[in-house]
This record gives C-alpha cells, sequence and structure tokens, in this order.
C-alpha cells in the first residue's frame, strides 16, 4: 500500500511531529508498505535525510525558540500540498503533523477537498479539538467534568483583571493559548501580580488566552483507538505539571500502564473519555487528559487528535499495554482510515 506520512510543518510542534513522522514511517515500512515522508514546509524527505535526522538527534525533540515560532507561524500551509504527487496518490496519508494548521482541520480540510483519505479526525472535528474554549464548551454539554474557566482576546488587553479571576476562578490558575499543543506557552499562576506577565507570554503563541482554575491531583490519560478507550495510564513528571520538557525529555517523566486505579475508577475514566471523544465528533484515535483530585473527581483537560508516537509518547505506551506493539498500532490506524469513504472524494478533485 502507498502511504505517504505527512510531517514537520511550520508548527510550534514541528521538532516533535518530525520524531513522530521518522518512528511510524520505520514501522509502516517494516510491515512491508511503500512509505514516502513528507514534510510540507520542506517536501520530501529521503532516506538519506531521514538517516541524517536520526543522527542530529530530531528524535530527542527540543522546546521551540521563540523567534523560530514566529518566523514559522508566519509561514502558511501552502494550497499546492494537496496537487504533490507523494499525496494525490497515496492510499492513505498518514498525519504526523502536531500542532498549528496540521492538527487545526487545515490540513484535513485541504485533502477533503481532493479526495484523499487519511488518518485521524476530519476538519471540523480537529477544529473543535484544537479550540480549548470551544472543546470544553462541549464536554460540559456532555456530562464530561472540566475546570472552569475565562477567555481573554488579546484585542482586549487588560478584559479580564486580577480581581475578575479571584473572583470567578480563585487561585492558583493555569494560563496557556487557548489553541495550542504540548503545554507551550503554559504556566501556573499562584499571585494576582503575575497574572499580566504569564497572559503576554501565552498571547504570543495564540490570539486567545485561557486562564482555568488548577486542579491539583493525578495527572490521567486514556487514549481512544476506534470505539474502543485504552487501559488508563498515569503520568509522573519531575515538574509540577507534565510539561514539553518533561513529555519529550527522556528521565524526566514516568508513566504507569495501567495506572494503579480501582476496576470502578479505570471504568469512569474511559467511560469519560469515550464521551469526550464523541462530543468532538472525533474518528479514528485521539488521546483524552484528565486530572483526579483527592476526593475521586475527575476533570477532563483536553483532547488530542494527532497525539505524539515517539518512544515516550503516551499513546504507544497505552497500547503496548492493550497487547499491541507499534507497528501494530500503525496498522490499525491505517485501517481505520480506510474504513470510513474517502474524504468527499466524489466531489474531490482526484
Amino acid at each position: 500500500m502507498k502511504i505517504t506520512v505527512l510531517m514537520g510543518g511550520t508548527s510550534a510542534e514541528r521538532d516533535v511531529s518530525l520524531a513522530s513522522g521518522l518512528r511510524i514511517g520505520h514501522a509502516l515500512r517494516e510491515s512491508g508498505h511503500d512509505v514516502t515522508l513528507l514534510d510540507p514546509a520542506r517536501g520530501v524527505i529521503d532516506a538519506a535525510a531521514a538517516a541524517a535526522m536520526e543522527r542530529a538527534g530530531v528524535m530527542k525533540p527540543s522546546p521551540p525558540a521563540l523567534d523560530a515560532l514566529h518566523r514559522m507561524s508566519h509561514t502558511s500551509l501552502s494550497p499546492s500540498l494537496g496537487t504533490l504527487p507523494a499525496v494525490r496518490e497515496a492510499d492513505v496519508v498518514f498525519l504526523a503533523l502536531h500542532g498549528g494548521s496540521g492538527e487545526d482541520g487545515t490540513v484535513q480540510a485541504l485533502l477533503d477537498m481532493v479526495g484523499v483519505r487519511y488518518t485521524g479526525s476530519g476538519h471540523l472535528a480537529s477544529a473543535l479539538a484544537m479550540d480549548k474554549d470551544l472543546s470544553k464548551t462541549l464536554f460540559r454539554a456532555a456530562g464530561v467534568p472540566t475546570a472552569d474557566w475565562m477567555l481573554a482576546r488579546r484585542t482586549d488587553a487588560g478584559a479580564v483583571t486580577a480581581d475578575d479571576v479571584d473572583r470567578r476562578l480563585g487561585w492558583p490558575v493555569v494560563v496557556k493559548p487557548s489553541k495550542q499543543g504540548s503545554t507551550v506557552g503554559l504556566s501556573i499562576v499562584r499571585a494576582p501580580a503575575d497574572l499580566a506577565a504569564s497572559s503576554q507570554e501565552a498571547s504570543r503563541y495564540d490570539d486567545e488566552v485561557m486562564i482555568e482554575r488548577f486542579v491539583p491531583g493525578r495527572e490521567l490519560t486514556v487514549s481512544v483507538l476506534g470505539d474502543r478507550a485504552l487501559p488508563v495510564g498515569e503520568i509522573f513528571p519531575v515538574h509540577e505539571i507534565y510539561d514539553y520538557e518533561c513529555k519529550y525529555t527522556a528521565g524526566m517523566a514516568r508513566e504507569e500502564f495501567p495506572a494503579r486505579l480501582g476496576p470502578s475508577e479505570s471504568a469512569e475514566l474511559q467511560r469519560l473519555a469515550l464521551a469526550s471523544f464523541r462530543a468532538l465528533k472525533l474518528d479514528g484515535y485521539a488521546r483524552i487528559d484528565f486530572r483526579m483530585t483527592e476526593a475521586r473527581e475527575y476533570f477532563c483537560l483536553e483532547a488530542n487528535t494527532l497525539p505524539g508516537m515517539t518512544p515516550l509518547s503516551l499513546l504507544p505506551q497505552a497500547a503496548v499495554a492493550a497487547g499491541m506493539d507499534f507497528g501494530a498500532l500503525c496498522g490499525r490506524i491505517v485501517q481505520l482510515a480506510l474504513e470510513k469513504p474517502a474524504a468527499e472524494a466524489s466531489g474531490g478533485l482526484r
């Protein structure tokens, strides 16, 4: 089967995407597929370039420098991506993009237009999940608990004051970009005097900043594959939160799959994960993150429609706990893409 792995791109999570894509490509080739690696920002990645990237340490992604992020954010996705032979001639495009236009529905809409099958959720669901304000609203509507929050737009400077936060949320709070991943631009604010600086930092990555009540407790995650919730995992980060460094640096976090929970607790988290998945109209696979308080209250943090596939990523670990190695996981994701109708094939340009 001809499979093109779309990886890299121009988001703040470019390095993570490259690491995921290289690993996915290797696994698919080992399964006998004809694989092409394609970076929409640079073009086709041949075997020599892929080997050089691995030697250079792409498999160990680092936090993005702000000036590099700004340069990447001004690079728009070219509409010509859908005309490339590597895309048009593929049986399936495996989306290994993370963040930005790769995960917010833009690439998905483009592939829908040209009638190409791709892995993961469609353009609407991807956009909903990327927008934390909208996704939390839908979680609440579906009966999935999520922490209280407020939203501040970059154009409304000073619209959300420390007094507003104190009255509606209390302290501490989490301040983060509303449409970003991998905890980029996120900080915990414990004192009113620090709110403005943290909001300004988050606003560098998005035009909307979410201010959310901080939920102390255990960090839990549930991956969904098809219509199945995989075993619950627990993360033990070195830092207070599971931030970029802890996610992608060996030794900065420890994970347990399955988590040490009672059967009823695991079942409830899996139920909430599936409810979240359906509330956002997700498809294929995703990862849903939670916090559990000492009082055994569950709060959904967010949904990740294209979770990482690096050696340290959580979805592959959940799959192993379910008896599925990485190659089988990639194969199942491809199978799920083939089981749904070709992306508006009858109306596409293919």
